[in-house]
Formats: C-alpha cells, sequence, structure tokens
C-alpha cells in the first residue's frame, strides 16, 4: 500500500494543482498604466473597464465592436450592470465605431452620428448618474469618459462648421442655421462668444490637440470639459497689417484704425444634450453647440454642478505667429522696401477685456512680435497673470527715428484706448505694464519720461526759427520733442536697452547697413521742408546740413538724440526695472556688454531692481529673463492689491 501512495500521490497533486481557479502574477508599471488609463483613444484597443463591462454582461468585445448598435441596445438590457458602467462603456464603444468611420473626410452622417452616440453617453454618464462629477473626481474613469466627450465635441465641431459653410453665403453668421445629421438637430449658440473684430463667423475652426510648433518652449492649457479649438477670423476683418498688400499703408478692405485684435481666438465648445432627466438625454436629439472664451470663463453652472472648463492659451496665439510672415516682414521695413510698415499697429492678444490691466510689448531694432513668443505665452500661461493682464504687442517700423516712433506709437496707445474705453472708468486704462526690448527699451522709457524742453534745446537751440520757416518747424518737430509721460503707465521694465545708445551702431556693419536703410517716401515728404528750413547758418554764421535720422543714427552713442535724452527724467508716479545682459561673466560689470548694448549704456540709476543675466542681447527670450519678468509682474499685482481703494 505505501508504495502504492507513493506512485498515486504526485498523480494526484498535479491534478489538484490543475483544478485550482485563481492565479496571480505581477505587473510592472507600464502594465498599470495600461490597465488604468489606456483605451481606445490612446491604445486603439478597448480598455479594461469597458472590456471587464462587456465580461460580465455576457458579450464578446470583438462581436461587440463589430455591431456597436446592437451591443450598446443589449447594454442597455443589462439592469445589473449599473448606470455609470453601462454608460461609460458605451461611450467608449459608440467612440471606437466613431474613429472606424472617420477614416473618410470629409465626415460622413454615420460617423457624425457615432460622434454624437459617444458624446450623449458620456454626457449623461457625467451628469445623469448617481454620482456627481465631483463625487467622482478621483478615478480614472471619469477622465476617460471626460476625454470620450471632448473629442467627439472637438470632431463634430469640424464636422459642422465644414457643412455650414459648404451650405450658408459667406455673409451669413454662426448660428442662425440648425443642421440636420439623421435624426440629430444641431445648432450653435453664440450669445456668451465673441469672435475677434466682431466678426461674423470664423474663417476656419482647428483642434488644438493637433498642432504642435516649434520655437515655443511650452504649451499652457487647462484641463476641464470642452473641446478645445482655434477659431480663425479674416484678418481684414480685424484690419490686421498682415492681410494683405497695401493693408500697412492702409490700402487694405478692413477698419481703418491702427490696432486689431490677434485674428485667432481660442474657444472652448461644449455640447449640450436636451433633457432633465437620464431617459431625456437618451432619447432626444437636440443639441446645442456653445463655444466659451476660455480667457474669460474658467467654469459653468451645468445641471446643477458648477464645471471647470477646459482651455489653450498657447494655440491661437502660435497660429498667429506661425502665419504672420513677420520674419521676412520686418527685415523690410527695417531696410524701407516694399510691403514694409510705414507706421506702428497695435495687436490685442486677446479679444479686449476692460477687467484686465494691459502688458504693452515694444520689440527691437529689425524685429517684431515674435521677439516676444516665450515672454508672452508663459505670461498667458501662469494663471494670476492670465487673470489680471491682458498683452498688448506694438508692431512699428524699425527704421523710423526714434522721436517719431515715440509719438506714434503714444498716439497709438491713446487711439485704442479712446475706442475701448473712451470714459477711462475701466481697470483697463489705469496701471499699465510697458515692456520694452533694445531700441524698444529706449522707447518704452521715453514714453514714461517728460521731456521739457531738453530735447529742443539740444537739437534746435541754436538754429534761427523766424517767420514761417521756424512755425513750419514748430509745428512739425515739437509734438516729438516735447511730450509728457503716458498717464496710463505706472510700471516699466527696460530689458537690454541702450539707453545711452551703443558704439557698435556706429561700427564698420552698422553703418553699412544704415547706408542701405530708406526712410519711406511719406516721411521724406513730411519732414522735406523743415529739413530744407532747418539747413541754414546758425547763430555764428556757420553752415548746418540737416539730414532726417533713422534708428540706426539714432542708436550711436555720438547722435545728439540720444544723448539728450539719456538724462529725461522718468515719471515719479512709475517703478521701473531693469534686465541687462552680458556676454563674459569674467568682465568687470561696468566693462561689460551683451554683444550689441554696453552694461553703462543699459544700466539705470534708481531702478527697483537690475538683474544681470549671462546672456547675448535677445535675453528677453532666456528662461531666467521671463522669470525675472513673471516675479516683477507678480510683485506688481501684490502692490496694487495693498492700494488704498
Amino acid at each position: 500500500m505505501n508504495a502504492r501512495w507513493r506512485l498515486l500521490l504526485p498523480l494526484l497533486l498535479a491534478l489538484l494543482s490543475g483544478c485550482a481557479m485563481v492565479k496571480v502574477q505581477t505587473r510592472g508599471p507600464e502594465d498599470y498604466l495600461a490597465q488604468t488609463r489606456g483605451d481606445i483613444l490612446s491604445t486603439d484597443r478597448l480598455s479594461e473597464a469597458s472590456q471587464e463591462s462587456l465580461q460580465v454582461a455576457g458579450i464578446a468585445p470583438k462581436a461587440c465592436l463589430a455591431d456597436v448598435t446592437a451591443c450598446s441596445t443589449q447594454l442597455d438590457g443589462i439592469d445589473g450592470l449599473g448606470d455609470e458602467r453601462r454608460l461609460a462603456t458605451q461611450a467608449e464603444l459608440w467612440s471606437a465605431k466613431a474613429i472606424a468611420a472617420s477614416k473618410r473626410q470629409p465626415l460622413e452622417d454615420a460617423a457624425i452620428g457615432a460622434w454624437l452616440e459617444a458624446a450623449r453617453r458620456a454626457y449623461a454618464y457625467l451628469f445623469f448618474t448617481g454620482r456627481t462629477p465631483g463625487e467622482r473626481a478621483f478615478e480614472n474613469r471619469q477622465t476617460q469618459v471626460r476625454d470620450y466627450y471632448n473629442y467627439a465635441v472637438a470632431r463634430v465641431s469640424e464636422a459642422m462648421y465644414a457643412r455650414w459653410t459648404a451650405q450658408t453665403d459667406p455673409t451669413t453668421g454662426l448660428g442662425t442655421d440648425v443642421l440636420a445629421i439623421g435624426d440629430w438637430r444641431l445648432r450653435t449658440e453664440m450669445e456668451g462668444f465673441r469672435l475677434p473684430g466682431d466678426a461674423t463667423r470664423p474663417a476656419s475652426l482647428t483642434q488644438a490637440a493637433t498642432l504642435h510648433f516649434d520655437g515655443v518652449r511650452s504649451t499652457y492649457r487647462r484641463d476641464g470639459f470642452g473641446a478645445e479649438l482655434v477659431a480663425e477670423v479674416s484678418r481684414t476683418d480685424v484690419g490686421d497689417l498682415t492681410a494683405g498688400a497695401g493693408a500697412a499703408s492702409g490700402q487694405g478692405q478692413g477698419p481703418s484704425h491702427d490696432f486689431s485684435e490677434m485674428p485667432y481666438a481660442p474657444a472652448t465648445v461644449l455640447m449640450r444634450f436636451e433633457g432633465q432627466t437620464l431617459a431625456q438625454v437618451l432619447q432626444g436629439h437636440q443639441v446645442a453647440i456653445v463655444p466659451y472664451d476660455p480667457y474669460r470663463q474658467n467654469a459653468i453652472e451645468l445641471h446643477g454642478q458648477r464645471v471647470p472648463l477646459a482651455g489653450n492659451f498657447t494655440a491661437a496665439y502660435g497660429l498667429w505667429l506661425a502665419h504672420s510672415g513677420f520674419a521676412r516682414q520686418s527685415l523690410r521695413s527695417m531696410l524701407g522696401r516694399g510691403d514694409g510698415l510705414d507706421r506702428p499697429h497695435l495687436y490685442l492678444m486677446q479679444p479686449f477685456d476692460p477687467q484686465r490691466r494691459i502688458i504693452l510689448m515694444l520689440h527691437g531694432l529689425a524685429s517684431s512680435p515674435e521677439a516676444w513668443v516665450n515672454l508672452a505665452n508663459e505670461i498667458m500661461g501662469d494663471e494670476a497673470l492670465r487673470q489680471h493682464y491682458q498683452i498688448w504687442q506694438v508692431y512699428y517700423p524699425t527704421n523710423m527715428p526714434i522721436a517719431w516712433n515715440r509719438q506714434q506709437i503714444q498716439a497709438l496707445v491713446e487711439q485704442t484706448l479712446d475706442h475701448f474705453d473712451p470714459a477711462r472708468q475701466a481697470p483697463v486704462s489705469s496701471q499699465m505694464v510697458v515692456i520694452g526690448h533694445s531700441m524698444g527699451g529706449v522707447l518704452a522709457r521715453l514714453l514714461v519720461s517728460s521731456s521739457g524742453d531738453t530735447l529742443w534745446n539740444a537739437l534746435l537751440a541754436d538754429r534761427k526759427l523766424e517767420g514761417d520757416r521756424g512755425r513750419r518747424v514748430r509745428e512739425r518737430l515739437q509734438p516729438m520733442l516735447q511730450f509728457q509721460p503716458l498717464p496710463e503707465v505706472d510700471r516699466a521694465i527696460f530689458i537690454a536697452a541702450p539707453q545711452r545708445g551703443t558704439p557698435m551702431a556706429d561700427g564698420r556693419l552698422a553703418r553699412l547697413v544704415g547706408r542701405l536703410v530708406r526712410l519711406p517716401a511719406t516721411l521724406l515728404n513730411r519732414f522735406g521742408e523743415v529739413m530744407q528750413d532747418l539747413a541754414d547758418q546758425d547763430a555764428q554764421g556757420k553752415p548746418h546740413k540737416a539730414v532726417l535720422p533713422n534708428s540706426i543714427d539714432n542708436l550711436r552713442d555720438t547722435d545728439p538724440f540720444v544723448r539728450a535724452a539719456a538724462d529725461l527724467p522718468i515719471s515719479p508716479q512709475v517703478r521701473y526695472n531693469t534686465i541687462i545682459a552680458r556676454r563674459d561673466p569674467a568682465l568687470a560689470l561696468a566693462d561689460s556688454d551683451d554683444g550689441l548694448v554696453p552694461y553703462r549704456s543699459a544700466h539705470l540709476a534708481g531702478a527697483e531692481s537690475e538683474q544681470v543675466i549671462t546672456s547675448g542681447h535677445s535675453v528677453q527670450e532666456t528662461a531666467q529673463a521671463i522669470l525675472e519678468i513673471r516675479r516683477i509682474l507678480h510683485a506688481q499685482m501684490a502692490l496694487e492689491a495693498d492700494a488704498p481703494k
């Protein structure tokens, strides 16, 4: 018997182990992420949560995907699954069906209908089940379902817009028609959303998630509910200088003023399904497509819940810069060639908001708003700064005399404020911050300075200005040489600014470039007679030759204008900061430079702070400079909060 048991025992143990129903395996981190996060949008496979739901219902996933309509109906009939589990699974199944049906472009009714069903099931899961979204806030499944909704809304919005533009007159405003997609009826509600320039319809609609930008360090967005889109309007609708040939000279078809909102606007779009109960939502076919401005609204009330809205604050800005043509145009402007600028233009980086303070940015020589790409993006990516400030960027012809540009820019800022806030009662018209880089920093300092008679006396004291000649000279030159600070500004940041000029502007290369620079005929005609009036003898009888200087002339450290302007007093109401670059930290600070601007020229006595950064002249793009500017802006906000009301 003992021998027999010794033979049977291994066989019995083998049989018993083979009957074990549960086995255990360990998983690595990649398996954990696939189990908890992977789904039809990220892996082209159903999530484990949906596969488990189908297994509980006794449905094979492969068969279900082959006929989603029948499978979804079958799931509706299974009571033990629970609303949350059933609706989440259906949302993913309809997303899978929609993805498979979306390979043909433009989307056909079947594909749009599948996206609508995916969005409806996700919407029902979020707002018409036993728990609120807040009670599921930390659940991966809710994040997945929210993504099914957001992605479906984006696809439906694009398809709806394409159909609407194909079916309607180009002058028709968005939101005036109801579109039929099978049994569905879709309408757009535009009451709470304003397009740039008060345009009535977008020229295009783009998913923000499909865009990637070279040259932009970070993409700033806010997680939440809704599809992140970018709406482009016609450039002539907003008066954009890049709208086409002749626009820079006022010959375009858009508005005649010299400011415009950026022709790209971020939009967060929701689809609202009719019904106040779960059954009504699942049976109805009326859908409202509602866009929101993510700058103005970060949350909405929906079915008794406060819902955070998604938002993308980089995509619209990046698209604008990518399509602007600034790089070519700014160089042509500096040289005075055709298709360049002949006067400044002001761009609003978002639709005007009377409640936000202004950050006014001024670029440098041969540059454009592209100089601010990462700084502006970082400011818009900072939630506190984004809520407090709006960015205005001046694009100006960098070949013009500094005095002329200063006068034009001040008039342009006042003109823009007159348009939006003529009574100067809104917060937007006070506590402005001006930031200038290089020559833009010189202009920024002049915008917050008082000239008195200093410039006039330094440049014209020894001229004979009598009779009609004196009247003509005063009429043309006094507005440029006698000025007061821009009253709306109370903070200025000067970056690598040659406040006392630079010897590099007097070098061989600079003189060669200076000879290539042409001033516009309009400017030469305007000041030609004045130059003739000044081409005379001084009080001692010595002959004078009067030549209208260009910007490179003005940047020389020997230039009479820059020498006289260097010590003009800055308004006592303005706090100011300097950011200075130096290439070689081994050199004594006083002897250093950034390759173009010496430290001695960029340094300003009385600055609230001075940050010296090891960098070349384009220091405004460095992480250190951007962090310093953000620090200054947060400090400015704190000062405003503590100020007596």
